[in-house]
């Protein structure tokens, strides 16, 4: 049995025979509020795996560099070996969980422009949101790097919107996070799933009925592994019709 690289929350990293080249594994373990509630979604892995995959690919074939190879299995995949930065991006364009709790804003309050948010990658602080000062200070990253990552967040978030738009989701917010491959070059790492975004079904208009993402699990909504099932059924249609035309 190879020996772990690293286990988070959600995935484990494996060294392959190539140090370049990581193998990914997705977990069903699923988790809420920086690990104080903790449970699993059966078959989470295979399905957010596939998710990512196909995301990861799309974006690339529009020009977003990212860190995927190729998915050898169905909950794994193999990755470029990146440094993470210790920095979450927050893209929102719509009103909702922490962005109301901090400020009144109501839930579903559609924003005027996306905005892009950054938080300390440290879940013993309950990674907490960055000003550009703290940025600066704690040397997270350097002013060209956080220039790039917010111009990549927002093209992917262009890409994204529009993407989910056709697949009848309103992408309300969503997290990335970047890393630096041997040569330095930033890409796109860890994963885009719906425990990494929040997603609201567009022919719905209950407040519950129409979350399709981790909130499900963190607010006891029920049906959590079919609201994920039915995102992985819509993107990967979507991706195929792209691919056809």
């Amino acid at each position: 049995m190879v020996e772990k690289l690293y286990e988070g929350k959600a995935k484990i990293l494996y060294p392959t025979e190539d140090e370049e080249i990581l193998l990914t594994y997705f977990k069903d373990d699923a988790t809420a509020f920086n690990a104080q509630k903790r449970g699993q979604i059966r078959g989470k892995g295979e399905i957010n795996c596939a998710i990512s995959a196909a995301l990861f690919e799309w974006l690339e074939s529009l020009g977003i560099p990212t860190h995927y190879i190729d998915r050898p299995e169905r909950d794994r995949m193999r990755v470029k070996a990146v440094k993470i930065l210790p920095i979450e991006v927050v893209v929102r364009n719509i009103a909702a969980g922490s962005l109301c709790k901090q400020t009144g804003l109501p839930e579903g309050k559609i924003l005027p422009y996306p905005l892009v948010e950054f938080y300390l990658k440290n879940d013993a602080l309950g990674d907490p949101l960055l000003t550009r000062d703290r940025l600066a200070i704690l040397e997270l990253a350097t002013p060209q790097q956080l220039e790039q990552i917010e111009a990549m967040a927002l093209k992917i978030n262009q890409h994204l919107r529009e993407f989910f738009e056709r697949c009848g989701i309103t992408l309300v917010d969503f997290k990335l996070e970047f890393g630096l491959d041997s040569g330095g070059q930033l890409l796109l790492a860890d994963e885009i799933s719906p425990d990494t975004c929040r997603l609201w079904d567009k022919a719905e208009t209950d407040p519950k009925a129409r979350v399709m993402d981790k909130d499900r699990f963190r607010r006891d909504l029920g049906e959590v592994e079919s609201a994920y099932q039915r995102v992985q059924q819509r993107v990967l249609e979507q991706i195929a019709q792209l691919r056809n035309q």
